[in-house]
This record gives structure tokens, C-alpha cells and sequence, in this order.
């Protein structure tokens, strides 16, 4: 890697810091930073680095070791902690520690992952998944999971955060574990033991902006930011101006480090709709290129699956392409927004906030959704005030799209984060899950919808005294635009992010597994996904012949299907409405699954409310 601290073969360590505003840069290495006061800093041993072409400065030393805290120095005054440290013992103003990860014994060498097909994502946050709030927390419950009938983690971002507690899209570190859950030894035992059960493991990476506490590389590389561009989060991140080599090679060897340093089986870029890139060649094309080429250079095993996935709310489906036998040239899914706020939308009511695009024809996308993926193909979207959004997707296998009713946006971004369970009939639930579980698309689950957890996930953050008041007012000032919360006094009932309180109430409470209404939600998820590995997942291993087509019945009721490349073809009928629906056509003599109110599943022309049903013609 050519960030950071790296350990030589001869016991030495070499340090190279890009650093293109800096005239002078020192290693500090101590036995204790922490409780040495700015007065005392020439107790510590300070080392030039020598400069290099192009803003770079680099050492080799021996004075350093794996364990070793160092922090750099700039121009005689400023201590930074390494922007590319692999961990920070001490949160985001502490040293950075040197990391062997050579030294990590491996035993997943038979390992190549999973191909597409077989994905059932579950998205968790470490912290608030056990009550651990740790990876070895998450190990405990990998037998679990896959008895559920998971088949890959989605892990929420984990690079180092300021504070105790954070969703992790804060992080500035983007190379360090965050230390609240664990040593990096310990993040790569998780990825072993899940390796061992079967189990994919994925990781959420932010390359779209930096948090706003403790980041210091303005002081010493104002060229990793840009004021041509902007986000709703912070600065910038400079990937097509002056100096932006340098930038867009760090975010690409971040990509890889956690794909061939964790063992990592893919990775999924937050919010790619936020980096702004003129350059010729787009810095999501370069990554995805990189990570392919990897492969190929065998750095990364051969024949082993990686899948890279997009959050795009610009619905760009040139990203989403394959080649001709099928693969994926640049990535390989994208959370489809779209299906998650249609379904809302019929199974709530709700129709305000970004749900407005969905009032009017919510059937109609819910059915292009399922059929062709994205339900926005260009159309002009009322939210943006006119603007078009999306691509034709027609050339897309329905396993380029990710679907799901809950993660941690569409229940943490609710005021009170209130899970789908506490807000929308338990029937229409029922009725969409089993839509989203058995259809094509592979499936999103976030964690405990499973077992119908009714703890919320609330956003939560520890940032420090003014920082913190700043973001609980933006945070109520979010929702003013909701009718529910257009009186000041309502927003300001809204939990404040930094109190421990919010993270507290949004830790998994497990021990309402014991509860029999836990139970029955588990069982039928379980249910669905046997159903799934066994009838569905074998037919999409030649997914681009797939073709699917949909049609509508009232304002509630739809019909899809899917004609598959051994001519079978699997039929789904659906009525999310409160009324009884007619117009349906019978089901074949195959019927994979109906939901509890239709009681005879072969008179399907009139479907009771709420429910679903699916039948396979061979």
C-alpha cells in the first residue's frame, strides 16, 4: 500500500505521508501519547521524513515496530494522526498504531466466496447488533444466521469515528477499524468464522465526503478537497481537479485493502449520487476497473467471487452492465430505492418526503420494479422538482438490483426510527416480504426484521460539546418539510443523536426471541428463504436470459412474471390493497407459496387483502 505504515521483511517500518502543503514532516514515535501535554512533545522522538517528488514524504526506520503509536508532525507545530492508519487505539486525535497484517493466521485459503445468485444480504451495525457492540459480538450469532437462511453480511461503515458511538458515515479514518468494536485481528476473525459457516461478508465504504470531526488533511493536503463541487455532508472530495491523483489512488487503494488485507467478498459504496467527477474516466469506473484487474493479477485469488455495490439515488444503470457471458463489468447490484418506497407507499399510506414520487401509480412502480428494476427510467421525478431521473434498464439482469422493505436509511432516517412492524398492518407486511423474498431480485434484510424486532434504530452519534447541538437542531430542522412536524415544538420531541440514550435504545434486544409473535415472524422468513435456495436461486445462474413482463389490476394489485432459460416460468400474484381484488387468473398446479389469507391457493382470480401468491409453471 502506498499510504501510510507499512512493515518491511528486515523488521523495519516504512512511513510515507502525502503531504503537498507541508514544508517539513516528523515522525513522532512515544511510549504514551496520551497523557503527554503539548509542552512535553520533545520527550518524543521525532524523525524527519525526506521529501519526495509530488508532496510525498517517507522514511524507513527501525525505531518502529508493530504496536508502535506514532503521530506526524508538520512544519515544527501541528501533530496528525495518519490519515491512512490501519488502526487508532485512541479515537481520531490519538497516535496511530503500526499493524503487521502479516502476522494474522488465515485459515480461509479453500475460501472463493459465493457466486450472485445466492445472495440474501443482512445488514447490521456492529455496535448495536449485540450487546457486545463488538465483532466478536457478531460471531456469536453467525450460526444463527445461517439457520435463518442469511447468506452474506452487510456490515454498516466501520472506519475509525469520533466518539463511542456512530452509524460509522462520520468516519475520517478510512483505513482503521473503528477501536469501540475491536482490534483489526478481531474483524478479520469475524470475516474467518463467517468464511467458515458459508457466509459472504461485505463491507459498507464512504468515499463521498469525510466527517467533521477529527480530520485534519486540510492543514497539510487541501488538495484532497474541492469547492467546484458539493455535499449535503461536508467538503467535497477533489477527484477531477489539481492533485487529484493522489486522492482518487487513495480511495482505490481503500477498495483494496479491505478486499485482500480482510478477506472482504465485496463492498457497498455509500451514496455514489454525491461524488461529483468531471474527469474523462469517472473515479467509479477506474475503482471497479482496479478491483477487476486485481483478480486477474491473482493478488486477490482467482475464481474468487468479489461483489461490488452501489447506493446510486441517481438510478445510473450504465454502472450496472454486464458483459456477454453474464458478468458484471463494473458492479454488480445497486440498492433499489425505488421498490423499498413503492412498497412503503402502498403498505403505509404515507406519501409525503421522498414518497411523494410514488403517490400517483404506486402499482404501477411497484410492478416495474419487479419486472424491469428501476421504477425511475428517466421519468421526471416531482421531489426534484422536475428534474429527469434514472436510465433504461432493459438491458439488465433483475439481479442487478438489491430490493428491501427495511436498512438502516429507510428506519434510521425516520424521525423516531420506528421499524415497518410498529406502523403498517402485519398482513401487508407479511404480503410484501413474501413479494421481495422470492422474487428474483436478491434480498436485503436489516437486522432483527427477521424476528419483527420492535427496537428502533435511531440516529446516533458522539461528537463533541458544539458540534453536537449543531447536529441535533439539523437533525430536527430535517423534518420540517413532513406535515407531521411542522410545529417547532413536535421536531424538538425528536431523541438528540449524541445522547447515549439513542444508542442505547437502538441496540437488538435478542431476548424477545423468546416471545411467540418473534417466533412466528422467524419461521416465515425462514420459510421463504428455504423456498428461495431451493426453487429460485437455481434458476438465476443464467440470469441475463431471464425475461419478465408485469401487468396491474386496480390501484393495488399486480401480476409478474419471470420466464426463465430452462422454459419454466415462476408467476406471481399480488393484491396490496385493504379490499378483496378480482381480475387475477388462476395460478398453474405448482403453487410455491401463498400468504395465510388466501385459503384455497387454486382459486387465485380473487385475492383476499394483504396477500400474495406464487406458482412455477415447468
Amino acid at each position: 500500500m502506498p499510504f501510510g505504515a507499512q512493515c518491511c521483511d528486515d523488521g523495519s517500518v516504512r512511513f510515507r505521508l502525502w503531504a503537498p502543503a507541508a514544508q517539513k514532516v516528523e515522525l513522532c514515535l512515544a511510549p504514551a501519547f496520551s497523557n503527554e501535554p503539548a509542552s512535553q512533545q520533545s520527550r518524543s522522538v521525532h524523525i524527519p521524513l525526506n521529501r519526495r517528488e509530488d508532496g510525498w514524504f517517507e522514511l524507513v526506520t527501525d525505531q518502529a515496530k508493530p504496536g508502535s503509536d506514532y503521530f506526524f508532525r508538520i512544519d515544527g507545530q501541528h501533530r496528525v494522526s495518519d490519515p491512512a492508519s490501519r488502526f487508532q487505539p485512541r479515537d481520531v486525535h490519538g497516535p496511530s498504531q503500526v499493524v503487521d497484517p502479516g502476522t494474522f493466521d488465515w485459515r480461509d485459503a479453500n475460501w472463493r466466496g459465493r457466486p450472485w445468485q445466492d445472495a440474501v444480504i443482512y445488514e447490521l451495525h456492529v455496535g448495536a447488533f449485540s450487546a457486545a457492540g463488538t465483532f466478536a459480538g457478531v460471531i456469536e450469532r453467525l450460526d444463527y444466521l445461517v439457520d435463518v437462511g442469511i447468506t452474506a453480511l452487510e456490515l454498516m461503515p466501520l472506519a475509525d469515528f469520533p466518539g463511542q458511538r456512530n452509524w460509522g458515515y462520520d468516519g475520517v479514518f478510512p483505513f482503521a477499524p473503528d477501536s469501540i468494536y475491536g482490534r483489526p485481528e478481531d474483524l478479520k476473525n469475524l470475516v474467518q468464522a463467517a468464511h467458515e459457516r458459508g457466509l459472504m461478508v461485505f463491507l459498507d465504504v464512504v468515499y463521498n465526503h469525510f466527517g467533521p470531526e477529527g480530520n485534519y488533511l486540510r492543514a497539510y493536503a487541501p488538495q484532497f478537497f474541492t469547492e467546484r463541487h458539493h455535499t449535503p455532508w461536508g467538503e467535497a472530495i477533489n477527484f477531477d481537479g489539481a492533485g487529484s491523483r493522489v486522492v482518487r489512488d487513495f480511495f482505490i487503494h481503500n477498495a483494496l485493502y479491505w478486499l485482500e488485507e480482510f478477506h472482504l467478498d465485496g463492498l457497498r459504496l455509500d451514496a455514489v449520487h454525491a461524488i461529483v467527477d468531471d474527469s474523462k474516466s469517472h473515479i467509479l469506473a477506474e475503482l471497479s476497473q482496479a478491483v477487476r484487474d486485481t483478480i486477474v493479477r491473482h493478488t486477490i485469488r482467482p475464481e474468487r467471487h468479489i461483489h461490488l455495490i452501489l447506493e446510486n439515488d441517481a438510478n445510473h444503470s450504465r454502472y450496472l452492465l454486464r458483459s456477454a457471458d453474464c458478468q458484471p463489468l463494473q458492479f454488480t447490484g445497486q440498492w433499489n430505492d425505488d421498490i423499498h418506497h413503492a412498497l412503503h407507499t402502498l403498505i403505509t399510506g404515507e406519501r409525503d418526503g421522498y414518497y411523494v414520487d410514488y403517490a400517483d401509480r404506486t402499482i404501477d412502480h411497484l410492478g416495474r420494479c419487479l419486472a424491469e428494476g428501476f421504477a425511475y427510467q428517466g421519468e421526471n421525478s416531482i421531489l426534484r422538482k422536475g428534474v429527469s431521473r434514472g436510465e433504461p434498464t432493459s438491458n439488465l439482469p433483475p439481479n442487478a438490483f438489491v430490493s428491501f422493505l427495511q436498512n438502516h436509511d429507510q428506519v434510521g432516517n425516520r424521525a423516531f426510527g420506528e421499524r415497518i412492524v410498529t406502523i403498517a398492518d402485519h398482513r401487508a407486511i407479511r404480503a410484501a416480504m413474501a413479494i421481495l423474498l422470492l422474487a428474483p431480485a436478491p434480498p436485503l434484510l436489516f437486522m432483527g426484521e427477521e424476528y419483527g424486532a420492535r427496537t428502533p434504530f435511531l440516529f446516533f452519534c458522539d461528537f463533541e460539546n458544539n458540534l453536537a447541538s449543531v447536529v441535533a437542531a439539523g437533525r430536527r430542522n430535517e423534518f420540517a418539510h413532513f406535515a407531521r412536524f411542522q410545529d417547532p415544538a413536535l421536531r424538538n420531541q425528536i431523541p438528540d443523536p449524541n445522547a447515549p440514550e439513542s444508542f442505547a435504545a437502538s441496540q437488538l434486544d435478542w431476548s424477545a426471541l423468546a416471545r411467540p409473535d418473534a417466533r412466528n415472524w422467524l419461521d416465515f422468513y425462514r420459510k421463504l428463504l428455504a423456498l428461495r435456495r431451493e426453487h429460485i436461486v437455481p434458476r438465476l445462474a443464467d440470469a441475463c436470459a431471464i425475461q419478465s413482463k408485469y401487468k396491474t389490476h386496480g390501484d393495488h394489485g399486480v401480476t409478474v412474471r419471470w420466464s426463465f432459460s430452462d422454459r419454466s416460468e415462476l408467476i406471481l400474484l399480488a393484491n396490496l390493497g385493504s379490499s378483496p381484488l378480482s381480475g387475477f387468473e388462476t395460478l398453474p398446479d405448482k403453487i410455491l407459496f401463498t400468504t395465510d389469507e388466501i385459503q384455497t391457493p387454486h382459486k387465485t382470480d380473487q385475492l383476499p387483502p394483504w396477500s400474495a401468491a406464487w406458482g412455477l409453471r415447468s
